[in-house]
């Protein structure tokens, strides 16, 4: 007899192997999906501390918008990303790039200022970049 199927046994076998590979199949797969929108959070990120740097760095050292200070953190508001928040700190530092006693009072400084701007995307994972301005007559 030349019967074309599956047999009931097979098909039990099938189902078995299925209920034990899924799991093990689809786990990395989702674990991999949660994480497919971090590189594009990192770049908006980016994007922000990029574009906080370029309103600094436009400025001359003695100018008050590079008043020495340290802010906290704060909503980026802009429209469509929403999550992501800013700090910057702009302080005097010596030719080490070693913030000079406080920071904020211009005490021994050499005519270096530091610009950090921090960004914290909506993972509360932190992207920094930093900037050095110098005073020339």
């Amino acid at each position: 007899m030349n019967s074309k199927g599956f047999s009931l046994i097979e098909i039990i076998i099938l189902i078995a192997m299925a209920g034990i590979l899924l799991p093990v199949i689809i786990v990395p797969f989702v674990a991999g999906v949660k994480g497919s929108g971090k590189p594009e959070m990192a770049t908006t990120a980016m994007f922000f501390a990029h574009h906080k740097m370029e309103e600094f760095t436009k400025f001359h050292y003695i100018s008050a918008a590079l008043n020495p200070i340290v802010t906290s953190y704060a909503d980026v508001n802009a429209a469509n990303f929403p999550g992501y928040q800013w700090q910057w700190e702009i302080l005097y530092v010596d030719s080490n790039f070693n913030v000079v006693g406080d920071g904020i009072q211009p005490t021994n400084h050499r005519g270096y200022k530091r610009i950090l701007v921090r960004i914290k995307d909506p993972m509360n994972d932190i992207y920094q970049i930093c900037s050095v301005v110098t005073y020339f007559p």
